[in-house]
């Protein structure tokens, strides 16, 4: 076809060359366009059949090729943030984070211990652009069951859903938004091989409740929250056992199992995060924590402690910049009229307090640093009393307050990557108490995320 469509090219052209000069102009000019039009034809025809050879190829490659590889899966998305925050990708993603500890007291060699403290599974997945679950599995102290001291837990779950690209809404078990530690306790997260004391002992990490609660940003750097959500339940008090010496909120918590729902709590927290690497703010935890006990103790319908609440609140300031990672906190909590618990308490170790709070400062240097790697020293100062006052009681009856606990925690973490922690740590602690794990040690840690 190609050659013909040559011949008949040339061939017009040499007919208008060979033409004598007296010819008829008019026989000339029909002849050259009945040449042309045939050519146009011939070149239609050679495009057809071209295209209809190429088509079934490029359909073959096509179907040969294999798919394009699937986007990054996101990251787990922070559940201190909102939708608008989250990395995009696939609808679903997995994650997850682990600690292994080794804690060996200097005075007591033989209670050293190493325990795989916590591995922890989460979940994110997205209906649509704005709603979304989120969840997180815990398992700690490697074990679970009635005749171990490992527990299985949902710590969150929750369904958030974006009203706009700087607030939205979530329903569910969500942990509560206060402290620096509570949201945010992966162990790379914090230095040192355990969670500091003050949030564990006065906020009690990973205390969550369950409710709904709104969160936000502004353009002028403000974040805030507030939701309306289960109490603790002060009928869970256990005035036989040392757990409430050792964190008042967290011996009565109830974590959405099949929580008691008679009173209920408010929580507010605002944040500004206006300046690079600032962080100030503070939260407040406040409801009553009766929870109807009345019906727990017989023969005592007006028992006062329905009428209990719960004050919490503390104030933050963390500031990191270049190397340089410094944080301060300080917070308090009260509970209200337990004058005649404490009374039907007598002669028990642990009355309810009144009041408790503690507080710490520490400073972080990054002092290495080599392609993922690095090396930050830190050193941290706590103040921390569970038991700062009681409510008072007839003479004689009188509760002394507990002693304020005081620990220097000095250490370093290593980063072998960003989501690999290895750590090591002193601490020195003023008062030794060998019940609550209170005395000078050695830690030694591993942590890792992904």
């Amino acid at each position: 076809m190609k050659h013909r469509l040559l011949a008949l090219a040339i061939a017009a052209w040499g007919a208008s060359l060979a033409m004598p000069a007296h010819a008829d102009d008019a026989a000339l000019k029909a002849e050259v366009e009945a040449l042309r039009a045939e050519v146009a034809e011939l070149k239609a025809q050679v495009q057809q059949m071209h295209a209809v050879q190429v088509a079934p190829a490029a359909a073959a490659v096509a179907q040969a090729a294999p798919p394009a590889p699937a986007a990054t899966p996101p990251a787990a998305p922070n559940p201190g943030r909102s939708m608008a925050d989250a990395a995009t990708g696939n609808a679903t993603s997995l994650w997850g984070y682990g600690q292994l500890d080794y804690n060996r007291p200097t005075a007591r060699a033989a209670d050293a211990r190493a325990d795989l403290t916590r591995a922890v599974l989460g979940f994110n997945h997205e209906f649509n652009e704005t709603t979304r679950v989120y969840g997180e599995l815990e398992w700690e102290h490697a074990i679970a069951s009635a005749d171990d001291a490992g527990e299985s837990e949902v710590e969150q779950l929750f369904v958030e859903h974006a009203l706009s690209p700087n607030y939205g809404v979530r329903v569910g078990l969500m942990l509560v938004p206060i402290g620096l530690l509570n949201e945010h306790h992966e162990p790379t997260q914090f230095y040192g091989v355990e969670r500091n004391f003050v949030e564990q002992a006065i906020i009690p990490s990973t205390w969550r409740e369950g409710g709904v609660a709104g969160y936000g940003t502004t353009d002028s750097g403000f974040q805030w929250d507030l939701g309306v959500v289960t109490s603790p339940d002060l009928g869970k008090w256990d005035p036989t056992s040392l757990d409430g010496r050792e964190s008042p909120l967290g011996s009565i918590h109830q974590e959405l199992q099949l929580s008691k729902a008679h009173d209920l709590s408010i929580w507010a927290r605002l944040n500004w995060l206006g300046v690079p690497g600032l962080n100030i703010g503070g939260a407040v935890f406040a409801g009553k924590i009766g929870q109807d006990t009345s019906k727990q103790f017989e023969g005592d319908a007006n028992f006062p402690a329905d009428n209990s609440r719960l004050l919490v609140g503390e104030a933050h300031v963390r500031w990191q910049s270049g190397p340089w990672d410094f944080t301060a906190l300080y917070t308090r909590g009260s509970i209200s009229d337990t004058q005649d618990l404490n009374l039907s308490f007598l002669g028990q170790p642990t009355p309810v307090p009144k009041s408790f709070w503690g507080g710490y400062a520490q400073g972080a240097w990054r002092a290495l640093e080599w392609n993922q790697s690095s090396l930050v020293p830190f050193l941290r100062y706590e103040a921390f009393n569970t038991g700062a006052a009681y409510a008072s009681l007839p003479q004689g009856f009188e509760i002394p307050a507990l002693p304020t606990q005081r620990v220097w925690t000095a250490g370093v973490n290593y980063y072998l990557t960003p989501n690999v922690v290895f750590k090591f740590d002193y601490q020195d602690f003023r008062y030794d108490d060998p019940a609550l794990n209170y005395g000078n040690r050695f830690d030694l840690g591993l942590g890792f995320q992904f």
